[in-house]
């Protein structure tokens, strides 16, 4: 019997099935179940096809980046008849700072911006820029009224025969940076001094920190205003940083590709902090930004004042250097720098005393609770 119906089945599906190439191809891929009931895909196989072509595989693009938005060009406002004078000196690092302080006063009558700065210029090379014979001819000419310095990065070469940094270099680089700031301070002009940024490459970054603290402790003593930005140039990790937050917050390119110079928005800043300077040295008269605040040097005049400060922790954070000025010994006379680590040398901090001094108040002091000196002995055998 199931010879018979096995039979019968066949004859069906030969019958029902032509023997086609079409169905020889697909032969392969139907199932029996197809073949009797259909698949339901006869009605789309019957349309005519679009032909395939193929497509080229779309390329991945690379995912945006922040784009910085470009200064918006300043509008130019008439400068009064006393306009107050800031001529720029300096090396190319004065150039972009020159061009930022102009962005910055532009709509300020009161204030003109001249650019004095010649690249690659220094106080070493003076065969190729005399800067103190410049500011004297500037001097004569009565051509400013501040003046704002930014100068140092072509300065790490030999002066006078001696190696760049070393003692003899050192004092005949301080000789001429006195000099200059002699003849603005004899003139009775303001000068304002742009400390050098942090520098990408490491062994460069801290010759120019040693050239800088020889600026600022010229000119310091000579009655100037330092403007730090090494500081605020650095990055989260206490390091050199290309980006940074720009005067509206925003993480930008503060720093050209070369690791030495500002980009517009780092220079923008520099003339932000410049012009809080300008405000503390004219009694705020000009000043577009605020009042400013100064911390004393402690290591003014000692040995350490060359020497590599500990950097920020963070943005607008103090220096621990700063920050332990606050804590006097309100009865001690203030200690030198020089003097903190003499070996042998006996501190508040390291006498000893008893501990029964604690107990010797005399009367009328606040801590004087009837236990000082000459208190009556109570015997309590109880304890209680």
């Amino acid at each position: 019997m199931w010879r018979s119906i096995i039979g019968l089945v066949m004859v069906v599906l030969l019958c029902a099935v032509p023997a086609s190439g079409a169905w020889a191809q697909e032969r392969s891929t139907r199932t029996l179940f197809e073949v009797l009931f259909g698949s339901g895909n006869e009605q789309q196989q019957s349309q005519p096809q679009a032909p395939v072509t193929s497509q080229p595989r779309p390329q991945a693009q690379p995912a945006p980046q922040p784009q910085q938005a470009p200064t918006p060009a300043p509008t130019e406002v008439e400068k009064s008849e006393n306009a107050r004078r800031v001529a720029v000196f300096g090396d190319s690092l004065a150039v972009d700072l020159a061009r930022a302080l102009e962005r910055l006063y532009a709509d300020n009558p009161e204030i003109m911006v001249a650019e004095e700065a010649v690249g690659s210029s220094g106080f070493v090379r003076d065969d190729f820029f005399d800067w103190n014979a410049a500011i004297e001819d500037e001097l004569i000419a009565d051509s400013f009224d501040v003046a704002v310095v930014a100068i140092g990065i072509n300065d790490r070469q030999a002066l006078n025969g001696a190696e760049a940094l070393s003692d003899p270099w050192r004092s005949a680089y301080r000789d001429r940076i006195d000099a200059f700031l002699a003849d603005i301070r004899a003139a009775g002009k303001q000068v304002i001094w742009l400390e050098l940024p942090p520098m990408q490459q490491p062994s460069y970054g801290a010759a120019m920190a040693q050239i800088s603290s020889i600026h600022k402790a010229a000119v310091n003593a000579g009655g100037g205003a330092w403007v730090e930005t090494y500081d605020r140039y650095l990055g989260e990790d206490g390091g050199y940083s290309a980006n940074g937050p720009d005067l509206n917050g925003n993480i930008v390119d503060m720093r050209k590709g070369d690791g030495i110079h500002f980009s517009a928005a780092g220079a923008d800043k520099l003339a932000f902090y410049i012009d809080r300077a300008m405000g503390s040295t004219t009694g705020g008269r000009v000043s577009l930004s605020g009042s400013t605040s100064e911390v004393a040097d402690l290591l003014a005049g000692t040995d350490a004042a060359g020497m590599t400060r500990p950097p920020y922790q963070g943005l607008e954070q103090m220096r621990l250097l700063e920050m332990a000025s606050f804590v006097q010994d309100l009865g001690g006379a203030a200690q030198r720098a020089s003097g903190l680590i003499i070996a042998g040398q006996t501190t508040a901090g390291t006498r000893s005393f008893a501990l029964e001094d604690m107990l010797d108040a005399p009367a009328g002091r606040v801590d004087a609770f009837g236990l000082g000196r000459g208190a009556v002995e109570i015997e309590n055998p109880g304890g209680r």
